[in-house]
């Protein structure tokens, strides 16, 4: 959780100069908890500025969308490792008066030059290593959050995009207080960061990361948005913005003396001005599944994550004994998981068929899968994907459990008509690329390090490899549920492929386990992906891992925390609960326009 600064701090800054910041209450900096209660609208962010800028456009009459998106640039202020405008992502709105979900898909493309062995060195044959990959211009591609920020605020804001984007360029020139966790990131990205005189000039000060309880600006930042806020989405795609996005991945910044070692070569990509100009935004039908009464939407392809935890709730729903313990409801959240993971790497990619997402999502599939689940012994792992072209318990041949990074952001909005926003978006891992544009103030995307790098179905074709102009799989999972048509619940959450499973044990939690909203997010999470041990933090391993090892279940190694949840619950009489992580990411920030009536 990151606080705006004292004013009287802010001038003594300069870019690249952290210097010290007072005690938040002296600047009248935010103070938000995790969990806010009331009327009238709400926010849930992972960070206390970007609630605060959020729930100031709420109280002075603007929408849902108009909220996301102020908030929405905030984020990419304050926590510039995990989204920002170099990057992409998915936009679940629900519009209250016509009582309907619609989505953006504001995803990356990658490159119209783009090939299956796109991923792998001609010198040697084989796949290049993750960090090579990474850091190049190879992994960046074409970024969809400028364009996504300008259509939602076209068809469904009530204000511009320049009016979005003010407050965050405020946030980006006066600056925001540096906590540990930004400063641990950092650390962890210091030899990538430091092999690029643009990145380093902002992040890497005096050759070292920031210090807890500096102040960081971003004047070049604050600027950019300007530049986006006077003439429109245009100048970012086919502009001024453009050119020097092109010229970074074309021809990476990389220092004449760079600060530590680096074991790669750091290569070019081959993403082209034409194909930023020619970056289009996908607006696809949601997916819908129900669940014990409520109706749940998420994000289609090229996401996986709507599929995936729709497709493991019908299993769980079809299988689980009305009398479950605990710990059956558990085991069965796992087994559902290990199951749809399975599926999801088998069957989803950008390219899927509908017809194909309309049979993972049928009550049908989730039967022909449930029955594989033994309520009283877990699973071998992994186990093999089911057979789309046969009915009853038939497998179909295993491939490989496929893993993602692990850094994204997510926020909730909700406003005083009953619009909501449900929105996840990244820049890939912690950090992105490392490569932050020259004289822009942001850093460009690895996303399409989400392709596999090389076929991994065997025999069967694999649907997230590598082609031209295609989007990347994500797990992202922006998820709104209704209850009669309206909300009743709408989270989402970072981390990766663990989003699936931190949104399906939420959900879980708070609909199986019978915990309220502020303790489905707090509880302790385990994420099985279809490996053979169970990801989980320690919490959840020494609460339940006797009882669940006890049926077959094994663990892997420890995890200090899966997630960054964040959630808004709808309430009788208009009532509200927002809710953010208490603790994980260092805590995130709910606020609600009005505590009381």
């Amino acid at each position: 959780m990151r606080l705006l600064p004292a004013l009287t701090a802010l001038s003594l800054t300069t870019l690249g100069v952290a210097v010290a910041a007072p005690p938040a209450s002296a600047g009248g900096a935010p103070d938000l908890g995790p969990t806010a209660t009331g009327y009238g609208g709400a926010v849930a962010t992972v960070d206390a500025t970007a609630t605060a800028v959020g729930l100031d456009v709420l109280r002075k009459g603007g929408n849902a969308v108009d909220a996301a998106i102020a908030a929405a640039a905030t984020l990419g202020v304050t926590e510039p490792f995990s989204a920002g405008i170099g990057g992409g992502g998915f936009f679940v709105y629900y519009d209250a008066k016509r009582r309907s979900v619609s989505t953006i898909d504001g995803r990356e493309t990658g490159p119209a030059t783009m090939t299956e062995d796109y991923f792998i060195d001609p010198a040697d044959g084989l796949p290049y290593d993750f960090p090579e990959a990474r850091v190049s211009g190879l992994s960046v591609g074409v970024p969809g959050t400028v364009a996504t920020w300008e259509a939602a605020a076209r068809k469904w804001g009530t204000r511009s995009l320049a009016e979005g984007l003010r407050p965050a360029a405020r946030v980006a020139d006066r600056g925001f207080g540096v906590d540990a966790t930004f400063r641990q990131q950092v650390a962890d990205n210091a030899a990538a960061f430091g092999q690029f005189d643009s990145t380093r000039e902002i992040y890497l000060p005096g050759g070292a990361p920031p210090a807890v309880g500096s102040t960081l600006r971003n004047p070049d930042l604050a600027d950019t948005y300007r530049l986006i806020a006077d003439r429109g989405a245009g100048v970012f795609y086919r502009g001024a913005i453009a050119d020097d996005l092109i010229e970074t991945v074309q021809n990476p910044p990389v220092a004449d003396d760079p600060t530590g070692a680096w074991a790669y070569p750091i290569r070019p990509g081959e993403l082209t001005k034409a194909d930023l100009a020619g970056y289009r935004l996908r607006f696809p039908s949601p997916t819908r599944s129900d669940y014990r009464g409520l109706t749940v939407y998420g994000m289609n392809t090229p996401s996986s994550g709507g599929i995936a935890v729709s497709e493991a709730l019908n299993i769980i729903e079809k299988g689980l004994p009305g009398s479950a313990s605990a710990t059956e409801k558990l085991h069965y959240y796992l087994e559902a998981s290990a199951l749809a993971f399975a599926d999801r790497n088998r069957y989803v990619g950008a390219d899927t068929s509908q017809r194909t997402v309309r049979q993972l999502l049928s009550d049908r599939w989730a039967a022909q899968r449930a029955c594989q689940i033994d309520p009283g012994k877990a699973l071998t792992k992994p186990v093999p994907p089911g057979d789309i072209t046969a009915r009853g318990c038939t497998p179909a041949t295993a491939g490989k459990p496929v893993e993602q990074g692990q850094s994204t952001t997510n926020l909730t909005v909700a406003d005083r008509w009953g619009n909501v926003v449900e929105y996840t978006f990244t820049i890939e891992q912690t950090g992105g690329n490392a490569m932050v544009v020259p004289n822009r103030g942001f850093l460009l995307n690895n996303e399409l390090t989400d392709f596999n790098f090389a076929p991994t179905q065997g025999t069967a074709a694999d649907p997230n490899l590598p082609g031209p102009g295609k989007r990347p799989r994500s797990s992202m999972s922006p998820t709104i549920v209704l209850k009669d048509g309206k909300p009743f619940l709408a989270l989402g959450s970072p981390g990766g492929a663990t989003i699936i499973t931190t949104v399906l044990q939420v959900l879980v939690n708070r609909l199986d386990l019978g915990m309220t909203l502020p303790e489905a997010m707090a509880a302790p999470r385990a994420s099985q992906r279809n490996s053979a041990g169970i990801q989980a933090e320690p919490a959840f391993r020494a609460r339940y891992g006797p009882q669940l090892t006890a049926l077959g279940h094994t663990f892997g190694p420890d995890v200090a925390e899966l997630g960054a949840a964040t959630a808004i619950e709808f309430t009788r009489g208009g009532g509200l609960i927002a809710s953010a992580e208490p603790a994980r990411r260092g805590g995130g920030a709910a606020a609600v326009v009005h505590p009381r009536r």
